[in-house]
């Protein structure tokens, strides 16, 4: 895997696969239910919604555990089988993938605030994570993917975490910002340029941002995050905000747009580029066409 760093801060362009909730709800995960759970009880929907993101042209696939730390599985009185699902994800998909694409461990927010802000000490969290990624990255997978912190510190807790199993595994951490008239900032107060700082500082390899955002939100999030870091860069866009269309959810931006905005993070000299809520196959697709032609020399310099 240190070839994988090697190739992205030579420039190679990676492209990551896109939503997983969407594509769950889809095939049936009811509202409220544990999306981590369908490791046990459905694991052919991850090595269909896996085998579709790989068709698609992605060359990294996430595990279903975005909510696999023991903390937030214990909200739904799953927190005992922490070692089990997490390890599950990643097996259910190396049949599927192979060594067609790189396995990311997905490791979102546990739910709880840290003290002073909440109730739970840092401690907690940090053992949380420890049982999450030590199942991950003992069922073999390729590099870890922190990813929709909105508090530094907690995203630090999880590098770290991931850093006490190995010095060397790739660990991609991304940010979810939103848009205020002083800049980007999470909804903790932490700005771009503090985000890469910490983020880089608790052992990333690969920091970015992911969710919340349109592409073109996104567009200029990557700019903020090359004018402050030297690091790769990963971005991963939703299909635009939710919209409420006759009752039903809609994302509005079509893989086309994405793909025709996305130009713009290849400029940037992005690293790795894929897709949050709303997407789906096509958008990676659409991605994929993208990406083969800067690569041919067509677009992008």
């Amino acid at each position: 895997m240190t070839d994988l760093l090697t190739k992205l801060r030579a420039g190679e362009l990676l492209l990551g696969d896109g939503a997983w909730g969407t594509m769950l709800m889809a095939r049936g995960l009811k509202p409220g239910a544990c999306p981590e759970n369908l490791n046990l009880t459905r694991p052919e929907a991850l090595r269909e919604i896996a085998a579709l993101y790989l068709e698609a042209g992605a060359e990294i696939i996430t595990t279903n555990t975005f909510g696999g730390s023991s903390l937030k599985l214990a909200d739904y009185s799953l927190g005992d089988r922490t070692e089990e699902i997490n390890s599950r994800a990643v097996e259910v998909l190396r049949p599927v993938i192979g060594d067609r694409a790189l396995i990311s461990g997905s490791v979102g927010p546990c739910g709880k605030l840290l003290l002073p802000y909440g109730d739970t000490a840092p401690e907690a969290i940090s053992d949380s994570f420890v049982r999450q990624i030590g199942a991950l990255i003992g069922a073999g997978a390729d590099m870890i993917c922190v990813e929709t912190m909105i508090d530094l510190s907690e995203a630090q807790l999880a590098i770290k975490a991931a850093r006490s199993f190995s010095t060397e595994i790739p660990i991609l951490a991304t940010m979810t910002f939103d848009a205020t008239p002083n800049g980007f900032f999470t909804i903790m107060g932490t700005s771009i340029e503090k985000a890469a700082a910490g983020l880089e500082e608790a052992g990333a390899d690969i920091v970015g941002s992911n969710c919340g955002n349109g592409i073109k939100k996104m567009v200029e999030i990557a700019r903020e995050f090359r004018r402050c870091s030297r690091l790769p860069i990963a971005i991963q866009s939703n299909a635009g905000l939710p919209e409420n269309r006759a009752g039903e959810v809609v994302y509005p931006e079509t893989p086309a747009f994405m793909a025709e905005a996305a130009g713009q993070l290849i400029d940037l000299g992005v690293a790795v580029i894929g897709g949050c809520c709303g997407t789906g196959p096509d958008h990676i697709r659409a991605l994929r066409g993208l990406i083969d032609a800067h690569r041919g020399g067509s677009i992008g310099g």
